[in-house]
């Protein structure tokens, strides 16, 4: 049995390793995430969904610039992606001098979809960045002095 023929065997499943990588992040399994998401690319490359739970991943761990590179790259691809965009625009309340285009995009997708999901995962962002990142001393930014040594 050749490895396409393999692949086609698991094609039906493609929706539940997206669901189970998703899974694995929420219990800070981040090397059964990586995976579970590689194997999802395997069996449907031409769908975004995996990437998107790569950028995901790389949220969760706070490397900002590789989740904005991937969720920018999502976004070109599919520009009506509203979980892409919302997750883009997280990336950018991270930025500090990319803050404002952040909410702009999440407003933009929580406006444009019908999922509820998105929708709250908007408002909480939103909510966040409001409370905490508006402020000069949230407790996780580093002092403009240390940030300067």
């Amino acid at each position: 049995m050749s490895n396409a023929e393999k692949l086609k065997f698991f094609k039906d499943d493609f929706a539940l390793f997206i669901e189970a990588g998703f899974v694995a992040v929420k219990q800070l399994d981040e090397t059964s995430a990586t995976r579970i998401f590689h194997a999802a690319q395997m069996l449907n490359p031409d769908s975004t969904a995996p990437e998107i739970g790569l950028g995901y991943i790389a949220l969760n761990k706070l490397e900002v610039k590789q989740a904005t590179r991937i969720f920018e790259a999502v976004t070109v691809k599919e520009p009506d992606n509203q979980l892409a965009q919302t997750f883009l625009g997280m990336c950018l309340l991270l930025t500090k001098p990319k803050r404002k285009k952040g909410e702009k995009l999440i407003r933009e997708a929580m406006e444009k979809t019908n999922d509820e999901t998105i929708k709250n995962l908007g408002s909480i962002s939103l909510e966040w960045a409001e409370k905490d990142l508006s402020k000069n001393s949230a407790p996780f930014f580093a002092s403009q002095n240390e940030a300067e040594e």
